[in-house]
């Protein structure tokens, strides 16, 4: 009999007309995988092959909007899922209403794989596993509409001890790249690990969910620097680490953030199902992408009524050379203007997901584009040989590290934000820095925006953050550290930023989840923390606040 390997994944749900979505399996043998409505609604597909393993992203068509549709999985006739111990409720694609005007975004990101049950959580408890147990114990509780994972969905270069055993068992972990994954077998581990945790899986399965990488994903730091990416490439080991991290991503993580419709045009997409086994094409993909930071686009646009989601890959993208340095290469920077100038006025709220937060703790801020500038050569050769050096050891590679990348969004988001069609809100959602806070922008050249324009930070979802960072997250908005900024602004010659910003909320530390609440022209935030409570773990709401004002 054919078995479920992990999935399902309900993925894209259509918003336009709430009638379509996609479900994501892995199946252990070639099959055709079904999903099946209880009052009809379903559709199949047969599975691709990447790396001897079985994957299907199936097509849900026939759906009622408005109405809850409970699934099963079928894989060649056997139903798979859901599995038979009833221990959560059915897992269910709920379909939005016609010209539905509210949507509920939840957003992290950072997460560890947790602990098996009844084994010590180092970091506390895991604020995904935590709102799946209070969602499963609940019918009658909110759910999200959506799922945004910003980045770090798995460490690769940060193993669990239960996977080290299992790449001991594999290999010898005293050659490189040691306890840290090594190739696409590996990567599906860590796949394995995070998503049949119990609680996860069945929220992954009724929620659904948009993904992007950040660095962890493929390793620390990845892309903060030419000389960084220079050095990995010397290694004997870099090559398969990389195109495995970007196969294994194409397959579990980005597929499902396309829609149908995009999906039915994607050419390699295509050709891999098209063939018995698509390792060699998808490989050959992953290898043009690490070349070429414009050969692909790994961003994508989401539409859930008139809120609009632009998610941007702010890693993959990135152009390296310190005369030419840039979050986005070009055709990304123009893709992400274009999508965001579409149609204005046909949405009242803008969501810029990226990985890394464009507004950072001021002192962070000026510290990292000092160093940027020095890197540059701003100092002398001197003074770039130790501003790299520095740049890998305290991970000085966010937007503040790319200033032209900073000012070019900064202006972007003044122009969306000023006007008769002005969306009511423009939120930049990020994570990566393990802690949470809100920031609010003001334009130095007195240009005052129609929209609310905030930068929402949440992480980790599970992980941690040592004491002595927590202390310099916390200094880096003190009035002292921004003094300490201006004076590194001041010796790196960069100048003031077009924008100067404030601590609206936080900073928060702990495993946490934001939520975003948008509804017409109005916007709610809420910030949930996942905190012990007797033998289990409950969600403590820290911060609710409305962002706008009822017309």
């Amino acid at each position: 009999m054919t078995a479920l390997r992990l999935g399902p994944l309900l993925r894209y749900v259509d918003w336009e007309r709430g009638e379509s979505a996609t479900v994501w399996v892995e199946a252990d043998r070639p099959c055709t995988a079904e999903v099946r409505c209880e009052d009809g609604a379903g559709g199949s597909t047969r599975t691709f092959q990447i790396a001897g393993h079985h994957y299907a992203l199936i097509p849900v068509t026939g759906l009622r909007p408005g109405a809850d549709h409970p699934y099963e999985v079928i894989l060649d006739g056997a139903r798979v899922w859901p599995p038979e111990d009833g221990r959560f409720p059915a897992s269910v694609i709920r379909s939005p209403a016609p010209a539905a005007d509210a949507v509920r975004v939840s957003f992290g990101s950072c997460r560890w794989a947790a602990p098996a049950h009844g084994e010590p959580d180092p970091v506390g408890p895991d604020a995904l596993d935590t709102l799946a147990a209070a969602l499963a114990a609940d019918p009658a509780a909110v759910r999200p509409d959506v799922l945004l994972l910003l980045g770090d969905q798995v460490y690769a270069d940060e193993t669990s001890q239960a996977t080290r055993r299992w790449l001991a068992a594999r290999r010898d972990l005293r050659e490189a790249p040691g306890a840290e994954v090594a190739d696409y077998e590996e990567y599906t581990r860590l796949y394995y690990e995070s998503w049949l945790d119990p609680e996860v899986r069945w929220l992954l399965s009724t929620v659904p969910s948009c993904m992007i990488f950040d660095d962890h994903d493929v390793i620390d730091d990845w892309n903060t620097s030419a000389s960084w990416q220079k050095d990995m490439r010397a290694t004997a080991w870099w090559q398969e680490r990389i195109l495995s991290g970007l196969m294994s991503y194409w397959v579990h993580q980005h597929l499902g953030n396309l829609s149908p419709a995009a999906l039915a045009t994607d050419p390699l997409y295509a050709a891999i199902r098209e063939t018995p086994d698509g390792t060699d094409r998808l490989r050959e993909f992953a290898a043009s992408s690490d070349a070429d930071p414009t050969f692909t686009s790994w961003s994508y646009r989401r539409d859930f009524g008139r809120t609009r989601l632009l998610m941007v890959d702010s890693r993959a993208s990135r152009i390296l050379d310190e005369q030419k340095r840039s979050m986005l290469d070009e055709a990304e920077a123009q893709w992400l203007r274009d999508q965001a100038l579409d149609a204005p006025g046909t949405y009242d709220h803008l969501l810029v997901g990226t990985s890394l937060p464009w507004l950072l703790p001021p002192l962070i801020h000026d510290a990292e584009s000092w160093n940027a500038a020095l890197c540059s050569g701003a100092r002398g050769e001197r003074w770039a040989r130790f501003g790299e050096k520095l740049r890998r050891r305290a991970d000085l590679e966010h937007w503040a590290a790319f200033p032209t990348s900073f000012e070019r969004l900064a202006r972007l988001i003044a122009r969306i934000g000023t006007g008769p069609d002005a969306p009511a809100t423009i939120c930049v959602l990020s994570g990566d820095v393990h802690h949470a806070y809100v920031a609010e922008p003001h334009w130095a050249d007195g240009t005052v925006p129609d929209a609310r324009v905030l930068q929402l930070t949440c992480s980790p979802v599970h992980n941690g953050v040592p004491a002595f960072m927590r202390l310099g997250f916390r200094f880096g908005w003190s009035r002292i550290g921004r003094r300490i900024g201006h004076g590194l602004a001041r010796h790196g010659r960069t100048g003031r930023p077009s924008v100067n910003w404030r601590k609206d909320g936080g900073p928060w530390f702990g495993n946490q989840l934001m939520t975003l609440v948008l509804r017409g022209r109005t916007a709610e935030l809420r910030l949930d923390q996942a905190r012990k409570s007797g033998t289990g773990a409950r969600l403590d709401t820290v911060l609710k606040q409305e962002l706008t004002q009822s017309p």
